[in-house]
């Protein structure tokens, strides 16, 4: 696949199957953090240490035994990407805000359908990100595991007995995986329990972020869930962690629903119908107000108060809306009050009004 095609299509391939919980649950991510062996780590590199780095990841995807999901994948360097098109691949969760802002001598490789990004000289040498639709950790991480073995029959990775695997930042130092799920929480939003479910997660050693993790704001009621603790534990414990956590949030969440449908079902089904009105007709529109919007429709979708609207409809719109992509859509840069007017009549094209207008 071409660079082009990862950046014209909003929906990565994987995005468009579901998986369990898909109503809660937007997808599943295990990443894990490795850095080569006797080498400085990519902060005190030299760009020709940093440029060695590639040439051995380069070097690992010519054998033979490469996993068949990493076929036909192909290096593509920082340096020769525009600021827009590292904004794009940031809004569609294939590298991090890190690598696009900081990383000159950085790179990425992703499989044909996208669930698979190997970003090189980032905050450590290679960082393997898997990603599932809904709540499928085991399956994110039994394929990130697959991958690491892999690359490390081919490059030695540092290692201490009694640290694990070394990484630049500490909070990462042992087994180097961040397990992550992204999920949906808006009737929890709209019966203010929020609040008080947050604290109560990061206390059992997970974080809650925004949609693109760390420093980020948690835009839709979309939330980044994920573990914090990397040593002293074994991955399939961090894994078992995240899930048990994740399936109390999705059984809350659910039961929110379903008071709200039992409490006040008209005033609920307005609130949906009026954020699916002010979409399909507005002419201006901000990202935070779409986002919001989206949100309220996403959860009239799930709850079968909305016919007509798919929810593919609703996870492409919910990357194609963000200011990266609109741009790119456009084929310019635009001001933000343009972004504004592209981003609305973009919705009412989706959804179908534009022709009506």
């Amino acid at each position: 696949m071409s660079l082009n095609q990862f950046l014209e299509n909003a929906m990565s391939e994987w995005m468009r199957v579901k998986g369990d919980h898909s109503d809660v649950i937007f997808s599943s991510r295990v990443r894990i953090a490795r850095n080569l062996a006797h080498m400085p780590f990519p902060m005190l590199s030299t760009a020709s240490q940093s440029e060695e780095v590639i040439h051995l990841i380069e070097e690992a995807l010519t054998k033979e035994d490469i996993p068949e999901i990493l076929e036909n994948a192909e290096l593509i360097q920082m340096a020769d990407l525009t600021e827009l098109q590292k904004r794009v691949l940031v809004e569609k969760h294939l590298i991090s805000p890190h690598l696009a802002e900081e990383s000159t001598s950085g790179a990425v490789l992703f499989s044909q359908d996208e669930s698979v990004s190997i970003m090189v000289n980032e905050e450590d040498h290679v960082r393997i990100q898997c990603l599932f639709p809904g709540f499928q950790l085991e399956k994110a991480w039994q394929l990130a595991s697959q991958i690491d073995d892999w690359l490390e029959k081919h490059v030695t990775f540092a290692f201490d007995e009694q640290c694990g695997y070394l990484t630049s930042c500490p909070t990462n130092v042992g087994t180097g995986i961040r397990a992550s799920v992204m999920i949906h929480l808006p009737a929890l939003a709209l019966t203010q329990q929020l609040n008080r479910f947050i604290p109560a997660i990061t206390q059992v050693g997970l974080a809650v972020r925004g949609i693109y993790g760390e420093g980020s704001e948690a835009l839709g009621n979309l939330y980044q869930v994920s573990n914090q603790v990397t040593l002293g534990q074994s991955e399939v414990e961090i894994i078992n962690k995240l899930q048990g956590v994740v399936h109390q949030m999705i059984d809350h969440e659910k039961q929110a629903r379903e008071r709200l449908l039992g409490l006040s079902p008209i005033q609920l089904e307005d609130r949906v119908s009026r954020s699916f009105g002010i979409l399909a007709h507005a002419k201006i529109i901000d990202s935070k107000e779409a986002m919001k919007r989206l949100s309220d429709v996403r959860l009239g979708i799930d709850l079968k108060l909305l016919q007509g609207v798919p929810s593919s409809v609703m996870n492409e719109l919910m990357v194609l809306i963000q200011p990266g992509f609109l741009q790119q859509y456009a084929g310019e840069k635009l001001g933000a009050e343009e972004r504004d007017v592209r981003r609305a009549e973009l919705i009412r094209e989706r959804f179908g009004m534009e022709k009506d207008e």
